[in-house]
């Protein structure tokens, strides 16, 4: 047996590829829509891929499996449990097949067992790992979104991302369930989860890549509960607002996104520091910066938005960019490529151009914003804004702030006047700068500041709310 686990940092999406040496043949497990890493790696080891498996209808990427169909003719191997979310509705001409509960899909010697295990959501499968001949009893389980390292996924997507009233209470009541029985499980039994720390199909996902079914018996906070409304409270509460993006990622994954082949890869563009400035002018486009926010700050062309690569890229154009609008990105050219697996990933398809860090440079007219610490700004003449999520807002605020979430923005800034300096914080800064550059493209005079509420609270050595 030949097992490869390929990770996607920007995304924290981990997929696998499981292969028979005797046969030659291989499966990838939630593939994601860039499929090149599969295929260079089954071509090196001489496997042939021959089928996909999803373990349930993603939120958070761009399923690979059409794209796996059409490029190799792999079989796509989908679940038919569940239908509240209406199932897959997958091109007809390409080879599947829906799988019930115990039904067995076999990779040359290696056998994986569909389970169903609903609650992150209702169609939701995992698939059991036996190594055949040479084992009796499954070395593994690939649990997609069910069970982290340290966390369960959580149950809300479909109700706060597809608008289905009343589904996070029943996905967390039936997560409860599915937990009892894998708790049946024996301790050695491996865990190969579909994210990583950082992914936002749940709270509080653990760093290392897999786990043991004993260790999390023992530390994962989700599978302490034995009461099931306890549980519930437990799972439902502190989920953070989903990504924009993950409503689009619910429409598209059932039926497979438009072939990559398809797709235009967009071109680096020779153009000066106005011409980029007219495009960013434009309702229908969005020119990211994604450089420092430091040097944003200090230079930048008019109608940019600054979302820095990697720290908050994919989160952010996640939450703020629109899937009708052409992007273009203000890029090193070393980081294009990954950029681009990036956006194709999320479904952003529209990508028309990218720019050198140098055409800031080359604009006649820029703009640019301050960075202060909290004691350095007069509070008494500013507008402050906070720009966190509303349960940190609810934890502890600066007195008088006004709160927009960026993921609102930018609804809510009607409420701001442009006759006062607006200082704006979340956390530590980070979000903040992402702010500060959307509030100066609305004619705002912007201070961003330095560390944010943790650094104020520091610095005026008093907590709020």
């Amino acid at each position: 047996m030949y097992l490869k686990y390929f990770y996607d940092s920007y995304l924290a999406q981990a997929s696998y590829l499981v292969g028979c040496q005797a046969t030659g043949e291989a499966a990838i497990i939630d593939p994601s829509r860039n499929i090149e890493p599969y295929v260079s790696v089954a071509q090196d080891q001489g496997f042939t891929i021959q089928k996909a498996l999803e373990t349930h209808i993603h939120a958070d990427f761009v399923s690979g499996v059409t794209e796996l169909a059409r490029r190799t003719g792999a079989t796509i191997y989908h679940s038919a449990e569940g239908g509240v979310n209406d199932g897959y509705d997958f091109d007809p001409t390409l080879p599947q097949q829906g799988l019930h509960h115990g039904d067995i899909v076999s990779v040359g010697n290696v056998q994986l067992k569909a389970i169903h295990t609903p609650g992150h959501t209702p169609e939701h499968i995992s698939y059991e790992l036996t190594d055949c001949p040479n084992a009796g009893q499954p070395i593994g389980i690939f649990t997609g979104d069910f069970i982290f390292a340290g966390d369960v996924g959580r149950p809300d997507l479909l109700e706060r991302s597809a608008g289905m009233k009343g589904t996070a209470d029943k996905g967390a009541r039936q997560m409860f369930h599915s937990l009892q029985h894998f708790k049946a499980y024996p301790d050695y039994l491996q865990i190969w989860p579909g994210h990583g720390a950082g992914s936002a199909c749940g709270k509080a996902l653990g760093a290392i890549p897999t786990s043991t079914v004993g260790y999390e018996k023992m530390y994962n906070p989700a599978l302490q509960h034995t009461n099931e409304q306890e549980f519930c409270d437990f799972l439902l509460d502190g989920q953070k607002e989903p990504p924009a993006y993950f409503a689009k990622m619910k429409e598209v994954n059932p039926t497979g996104m438009t072939p990559l082949s398809e797709v235009p890869a967009g071109v680096v563009m020779d153009l000066n520091g106005d011409a980029v400035a007219e495009l960013a002018k434009s309702d229908n486009k969005m020119v990211v910066d994604t450089r420092d926010p430091f040097d944003f700050a200090h230079q930048s062309i008019p109608g940019t938005i600054n979302i820095p690569f990697p720290d908050l890229f994919s989160e952010w154009m996640g939450r703020l960019a629109a899937y009708n609008h052409d992007i273009y990105i203000i890029i090193e050219p070393h980081h294009i490529d990954d950029i681009r697996t990036i956006l194709i990933n999320m479904g952003l398809d529209h990508v028309k151009g990218f720019f050198s860090p140098s055409v800031v440079k080359s604009a006649s007219n820029i703009q640019s914003y301050y960075n202060q610490t909290p004691i350095e700004i007069k509070r008494d003449d500013l507008q402050i804004v906070d720009v966190r999520y509303r349960d940190e807002w609810e934890v502890g605020h600066i007195p008088g702030a006004t709160h927009i979430p960026l993921h609102k923005f930018p609804n809510g800034l009607e409420t701001l006047t442009k006759d006062q300096p607006i200082a704006v914080h979340c956390a530590s800064g980070k979000r903040s700068a992402i702010a500060s550059s959307i509030l100066l493209n609305h004619g705002y005079t912007v201070i961003n500041m330095i560390g944010g509420f943790n650094r104020w609270k520091d610095e005026q050595l008093i907590t709020s709310n």
